[in-house]
């Protein structure tokens, strides 16, 4: 019995050690190194590689080929090595909050000198930010804050629980009587709830805006959009088994729209927000703009505002859902209505840019009106925050 005492007692100190090794036993390589110039400093201790790699959002594009088609992927970078550290500098770069990767050795890694990671749908990447103009939107700055909670609603449409991300105001928690207006702000094909807040910084966005006195105090209420799903990987009842993929359950296959309900009855029964069209805005990007898009149709009487972020437009000519089906006749109604924005950005590489000419060209045809938007760039979340900034600010005024 001593003998197995001392063991238990030796692998106590063991662990421990470890772990106050976690403690004070971090790296010394300083990576990234923001420069007075804004330039950046990326560094690696590996000794025994014999190529190491930077890739990120920072360096040029390259063309990848996906099963959705090209895409702009990021660009390589060689570092050159020094006594086993391996080190790279970029040119100075724009403000903006940035992604990157090492690559040993054709192994990608990440950074071990930068606890600082996002995970976009299956990919981890370290990511930093370049302070400065609109990228000072993404910072944690000293102004009041909001709170972000992870809710569980029940949908009868989608016979499940399933879970939101609700950005509510700073002040909501302290005055029970007012009301706010609500923003329902939709991901991407593969995204989930956990996109817009990590990828998006949202939180920090709204509030930057509101605490400027650019936007109006509203809550944001970033959905799941893919039908079939409980909750972002790793949070559902299926725990850690399910690896996010861009290829979800029920993504667009119209359930979610027709289930939309769903989430309005939770939001309006559960926070204190106003119930009418003029007090509510829908916005998302790529997959999230076709459901916003084709939602705001759908429920014409719901939405005052609408914003399309990169989207997708028109659904698949076999689709045979109701929410598809007398598409322009269900626009002439929504139209007819006088929406209070419908608002369209889109990057000019994008894939889905003509998709979008497309799409206005026929509200011109019609004579609807909306406002358009276009930055450079492609299908990326560095134009999706831009977008946010300018759309938030048009909100409920």
């Amino acid at each position: 019995m001593k003998k197995i005492v001392s063991i238990a007692a030796a692998l106590l100190l063991t662990i421990g050690a470890f772990a106050q090794q976690a403690l004070w036993g971090g790296s010394k390589i300083v990576s990234p190194q923001i420069n007075d110039d804004n330039s950046v400093t990326f560094r690696l201790r590996a000794p025994k590689a014999v190529k190491v790699e930077v890739t990120g959002d920072f360096l040029p594009t390259q063309k990848i080929d996906t099963p959705f088609g090209q895409f702009d992927g990021p660009g390589f970078a060689e570092l050159v090595e020094k006594d086993g550290v391996w080190e790279y500098t970029t040119a100075p770069l724009a403000p903006e909050l940035y992604s990157y990767s090492f690559v040993v050795d054709g192994l990608m890694v990440r950074d071990p000198s930068n606890v600082y990671m996002i995970r976009d749908i299956a990919s981890v990447t370290n990511v930093f930010i370049i302070g400065g103009g609109r990228a000072d939107l993404y910072k944690v700055q000293d102004v009041p804050h909001g709170s972000v909670s992870r809710v569980w609603y029940d949908s009868p449409a989608l016979k499940m629980q399933r879970r939101l991300t609700v950005y509510t105001p700073a002040g909501y928690e302290q005055n029970k009587s007012k009301k706010y207006p609500v923003f329902y702000l939709l991901h991407g094909a593969g995204g989930d709830e956990e996109a817009w807040i990590a990828l998006g910084r949202m939180s920090q966005i709204l509030d930057n805006l509101i605490a400027q006195g650019k936007a109006e105090p509203m809550i944001v209420v970033m959905t799941n959009g893919n039908a079939g799903e409980q909750a972002a990987a790793g949070e559902s009842v299926e725990g850690f088994e399910r690896i996010p993929s861009m290829q979800q359950r029920g993504m667009m296959d119209g359930a979610f729209e027709l289930s939309f309900p769903d989430v309005m009855k939770y939001v309006e029964s559960n926070y204190r927000v106003y119930k009418d069209k003029k007090h509510r805005a829908i916005a998302g990007l790529s997959m999230g703009g076709y459901h916003s898009c084709h939602i705001s149709r759908y429920y014409p009487d719901k939405f005052d505002y609408i914003g399309l972020f990169s989207a997708a437009i028109m659904p698949d000519k076999n689709a045979t859902c109701p929410v598809y089906q007398n598409v322009e006749d269900q626009l002439d109604v929504q139209f007819a209505k006088k929406p209070a924005l419908y608002w369209i950005a889109i990057g000019n590489t994008d894939f889905l840019f003509q998709a979008n000419v497309d799409y206005r060209k026929m509200l011109d045809e019609k004579g609807y009106e909306y406002k358009y938007y276009e930055t450079g760039e492609g299908h990326i979340w560095k134009n999706w925050r831009i977008y946010l900034t300018e759309f938030v600010p048009k909100l409920f005024k």
